[in-house]
């Protein structure tokens, strides 16, 4: 197993976790999702202190890698990345909706789609089985009461994350399912740990966020 710092700032709600050899040593929470941009090196500096680690004694740094906040993504992956370069450790990256997904996979009894709020009435989803195997792969979808319905015809659909709230009017099928479960870096540790013990490591050079669509941001208008 090992020591592995989890990142997780692709959400409105932030989050860290210390894991070593399987096991939560300490999990903390940003609400503020506008301080993001400073928060994760100082939280992980404190984390490593409060448990007289150092970072040397580091042995991979996970990720989750996205869709997701677009600040919140750069964050997570340039501090990640830091890391991973100046220590010479394994990068170990998590697509955030698989990591929903996991958050949630006790629930399901069929199929999860884990939906991240993209704005308006756009949102960004997947869909798996209980086992994690991706069945609709990340894409953006703007909402409509037909969204899903040729899946719901026939299955279960466990939806889940903070873009779920889009649906619950939309979607009436009695085989929609709601979950309130947020997922956080504790579930990234599962899932990092899995992956530690696996070797699946990402391309430190190459690694760059999941961020399904390109940002734009509109004119300033100058006055």
């Amino acid at each position: 197993m090992g020591l592995i710092l989890n990142i997780d700032t692709a959400l409105p709600v932030s989050s860290l976790c210390l894991e070593k050899d399987g096991e939560i040593m300490e999990l903390v929470f940003n609400e503020n999702q506008k301080d993001n941009a400073a928060w994760p090196h100082k939280v992980i500096a404190d984390l490593l202190k409060k448990n007289n680690l150092t970072p040397r004694e580091l042995e991979a740094v996970a990720v989750s890698i996205g869709p997701g906040s677009y600040t919140g993504l750069r964050v997570g992956l340039a501090a990640a990345k830091g890391l991973c370069y100046a220590l010479k450790i394994p990068l170990i990256t998590i697509p955030t909706l698989k990591l929903m997904a996991w958050a949630v996979k006790e629930e399901a009894t069929d199929l999860i789609c884990p939906v991240i709020d993209a704005r308006r009435m756009e949102v960004f989803t997947a869909i798996y089985d209980k086992s994690l195997v991706e069945k609709v792969p990340a894409h953006a979808l703007i909402t409509e009461a037909s969204s899903f319905a040729s899946i719901l015809s026939d299955s279960t659909l466990l939806f889940c994350g903070n873009g779920a709230f889009k649906l619950r009017g939309l979607v009436t099928s009695p085989n929609a399912r709601f979950s309130d479960t947020v997922s956080n870096a504790a579930h990234l540790a599962e899932l990092s740990s899995i992956c530690f013990q696996n070797k699946e490591f990402a391309d430190l050079a190459y690694s760059a966020p999941l961020y399904i669509k390109e940002f734009y941001a509109p004119p300033r208008k100058i006055h």
